[in-house]
């Protein structure tokens, strides 16, 4: 299994939680919720990279060769010393600067053996 390699990304990342909940109303009001599935609430980060164009391409070339491969990836998330297994739909790349880029990235959480 690959690990993103170690790039600390710029703040402000943005953290996103949608639980997989089912809904059934009742004509008086009264409303049931219950959790659906094992893994019911899977995260998603946008982080942004702010690195040196080597950097960059390093980011890149990992993101391009699970992209190839269709594989996840380990990461562990900004103040969380465990790693979940991620991927990533999609990500830009900004040349801000000299010899200086942003990366863009989603990260999406799964769940595999």
């Amino acid at each position: 299994m690959a690990t993103f390699p170690a790039y600390e990304p710029t703040y402000s990342a943005t953290k996103s939680s949608q639980p997989k909940i089912r809904t059934a109303q009742f004509g008086d009001g009264y409303q049931q919720r219950v959790t659906f599935g094992l893994n019911q609430n899977p995260k998603e980060w946008r982080l942004s990279f702010s690195v040196s164009d080597a950097d960059a391409d390093i980011i890149e070339a990992f993101l391009d060769a699970r992209a190839d491969d269709a594989d996840s990836f380990d990461w562990s998330p900004p103040g969380d010393a465990s790693t979940y297994k991620w991927i990533c739909p999609s990500w830009t790349r900004e040349l801000f600067d000299f010899e200086r880029s942003k990366v863009d990235v989603t990260f999406m959480q799964v769940f595999e053996p």
